[in-house]
């Protein structure tokens, strides 16, 4: 029997006199020759984007290539990622300036990258974060707009908002993820049959209610309320695709494989189990993507002024980085160091996790873009100039792959503004005062 192959395609027939319908999942045969794109309607594979953020920088001529270009000398520090060098772009020696502003220790760095301006207040960030950015243009049609964890268990430990103080919470634990995202709610993408969750559609059905009430009040405040409204408003229309979204039959995703239930597993900042949380968080976050539950993430390591610490020690990697004496023989502080070793171990995890999904002749970390940066060069003296910065996978073939790149002292602000334009986003220049610019980083545009 031929069948005509679709994105719909189904598998018919009877059992004891019944009709029975069984679905299949995401086939090669469903792309095109380049399995870029939908054979069928020419609709294009997801791409995403994510962040993976650490704290407490890196030891700076251990770590930063001295080659510039594609096949980077890999100093020890930065030898844990020799096995994905091909697609992974580290960035060195690019700047930021503060006009001013107080450089407050292990709280400017990360902000300044993430919104393209200088943070002012210890808390919150100073502008929209970029992700989220992104995430309003490929993340609508997503069930969640994206997802945030944080592996050391803060739920307060997170880079990614809209501004004006506000952040968007982390998940701590993988427990807590994998009932957010496969819990309830969570519909199966390779199910032949589809339910709406009643519940939902009540929800949906009260949101649109409101709707003329909504427009009516935001003629009758001034601006100030206007711009509190607006920010309080897109959270509503953002639950509102999000709804649409949950009622409506997803489609197929071939490497959707809906993960077991995770166990409550302890949660706090031993290195140790900080390590096993983020490998959990990973595992599930991946089918999350696969399955097409989000296609926007932020993943937090740890927190900037790091409290890691190593079982049977209440010294932290922040104490560490201040306190212990450095070693004359090594030219480093070994104790701090072992933490970073464990944390450039973890990243790599996180890469290869992405990279075993395979997206017709791609993986999943093909189809991606993932932003990993520290909030600090050397932690010991809170440098903010030549933060250690990488992007892993090369989002659909938008992005050139394994190179370093020398900033030559520019705004990191380029880093942000050339990514958001390989997503599409229309803005051909970002972030202000010093930090503005409109010098995209051509050498990774593809």
């Amino acid at each position: 029997m031929a069948y005509d192959l679709s994105r719909r395609t189904a598998l018919k027939g009877m059992l004891n006199g019944a009709g029975v319908v069984v679905g299949v999942p995401l086939l090669n045969a469903f792309l095109d020759g380049n399995g870029e794109a939908m054979a069928a309607t020419g609709a294009a594979v997801p791409v995403r984007f994510g962040t993976w953020f650490w704290g407490l920088g890196v030891n700076p001529n251990r770590w930063f290539p001295t080659k510039v270009g594609a096949n980077y000398d890999l100093k020890p520090e930065l030898l844990p990622i020799k096995a994905f060098q091909s697609k992974i772009n580290v960035y060195g020696n690019f700047n930021v300036p503060l006009d001013g502003a107080p450089n407050l220790p292990h709280a400017t760095g990360g902000p300044a990258i993430r919104t393209g301006r200088a943070l002012t207040a210890e808390r919150g960030l100073p502008g929209e974060s970029f992700d989220v950015t992104i995430g309003d243009l490929i993340g609508k049609r997503s069930r969640f707009s994206s997802l945030e964890m944080s592996a050391s268990g803060d739920a307060r430990n997170s880079l990614s908002g809209r501004g004006g103080g506000n952040l968007n919470p982390s998940e701590v634990s993988a427990g807590g993820l994998y009932q957010r995202v496969f819990g309830t709610g969570f519909q199966d993408p390779n199910n032949a049959t589809f339910t709406p969750d009643p519940v939902t559609m009540a929800r949906r059905s009260v949101l649109s209610g409101v709707t003329e009430q909504r427009q009516s009040l935001m003629s009758t405040v001034g601006a100030e309320d206007k711009q509190k409204l607006d920010q309080y408003f897109t959270s509503i229309r953002q639950l509102e695709n999000q709804l649409d979204v949950q009622l409506t039959k997803p489609e197929p995703m071939q490497a959707c494989v809906v993960p077991h239930k995770i166990p409550e597993l302890p949660v706090n900042a031993e290195i140790e189990t900080v390590m096993k949380n983020h490998e959990f968080m990973t595992d599930l976050l991946v089918m999350a993507l696969a399955c097409d539950q989000t296609r926007v993430f932020n993943m937090m390591f740890n927190n900037g002024a790091s409290s890691l610490t190593r079982i049977g020690s209440t010294i932290t990697h922040h104490q560490l980085t201040h306190e212990e004496v450095l070693d004359n023989r090594l030219g480093y502080q070994p104790e701090a160091t072992y933490f970073l070793t464990r944390i450039m171990e973890a990243w790599v995890y996180f890469v290869s996790a992405l990279d075993k999904v395979k997206e017709g002749n791609r993986t999943l970390l093909d189809n991606t873009l993932v932003l990993a940066h520290s909030e600090t060069e050397f932690a010991k003296f809170h440098t903010i100039d030549n933060i250690p910065i990488m992007t892993a996978g090369g989002a659909g073939g938008r992005v050139k792959t394994g190179l370093f790149v020398d900033g030559i002292g520019t705004p990191v602000s380029r880093v942000g503004l050339s990514i958001q334009q390989a997503f599409g986003v229309p803005v051909d220049r970002w972030g202000t005062k010093s930090m503005e610019t409109n010098k995209t980083i051509t050498e990774i545009m593809a």
